[in-house]
């Protein structure tokens, strides 16, 4: 399908997302929203794609939500209805996560329901919504040219779409306050310290060094494996040991009659490239 605010790709069996606003440093609209939804969902139900890879285009990932918008809410109704659409905490009424667990039906939530890794190449400014959108990545590489903030704080509003939850899971309880309360400008590398972001590139090789991992995944592992050890990972957020543990086992029996296990098995021996099928 044709996208105004976003473009897409497929190659080498990883999807690209693009935020495409480069003018608006990617900024985030009802439009954009509804189209990056679309384009998961897209990268999801395709049997060609095993990663999915969320950028922006330009100098930015993405600067948070539109200005205007913002703008809007605290002017007339008219233009403030644009605005609520980005902004308001609505439940995603179908789509693949129409049938998730509550935690994860929200207009930003979305991600952890979805079968294959999402990848973030933050390649720039991630801030505001653009950061808490980059939070429900399951993996994040960071540009040495990205700078991070909040945002919240300094605009008059709060930890805003389950920022609240997340981040104190990925950077500490004392970090989330901190980038929240302060809504401070951190580099890459403060980002790093944090686990905000798993790796730091140079902002030339961001793209090429995203890419490589995605293709590794898609070229040497069990698609299966992935769709499975991504949902273990996000459930267990809301699970005690006992029930991990009981899912895991479970998860281990269906393992053993999967294909993918048997051509695991078969191109160790064979010392052979996999030919995983996802089934």
């Amino acid at each position: 399908m044709g996208y105004a605010e976003i473009l897409y790709e497929v190659k080498d069996r990883v999807a690209t997302v693009t935020l495409n606003r480069p003018d608006k440093l990617n900024a985030w609209t009802a439009v954009m929203g509804r189209e990056v939804r679309a384009a998961m969902h897209e990268a999801s139900e395709d049997d060609g794609v095993r990663v999915i890879v969320l950028t922006g285009a330009g100098r930015g990932f993405c600067a948070g939500a539109d200005m205007g918008l913002l703008s809007g809410l605290s002017g007339n109704a008219a233009a403030g209805e644009e605005a609520e659409a980005v902004l308001r905490r609505e439940r995603a009424p179908d789509g693949a996560e129409s049938g998730a667990a509550a935690e994860f039906r929200g207009p930003y939530a979305y991600f952890p329901t979805l079968a294959k890794p999402v990848l973030a190449a933050l390649n720039g400014a991630t801030a505001g919504l653009g950061l808490v959108v980059s939070l429900y990545c399951d993996v994040r590489f960071a540009s040495d040219t990205a700078v991070f903030t909040t945002s919240f704080a300094r605009r008059g509003l709060i930890a805003e779409h389950g920022v609240s939850w997340m981040l104190p899971r990925l950077v500490g309880l004392q970090n989330a306050l901190d980038l929240l309360l302060s809504a401070r400008k951190i580099d890459a590398h403060e980002a790093l310290r944090m686990g905000l972001v798993s790796q730091v590139l140079p902002a030339a090789t961001l793209t090429s060094g995203v890419l490589g991992y995605a293709r590794e995944l898609a070229d040497f592992v069990s698609p299966r494996s992935m769709a499975v050890i991504k949902r273990q990972l996000w459930q267990a957020q809301f699970q005690g040991l006992a029930d991990a543990t009981a899912v895991a086992d479970d998860e281990m029996r269906k393992s053993f009659g999967a294909e993918d296990f048997k051509e695991g098995v078969a191109h160790f021996l064979e010392k052979r490239a996999p030919r995983f099928t996802g089934r």
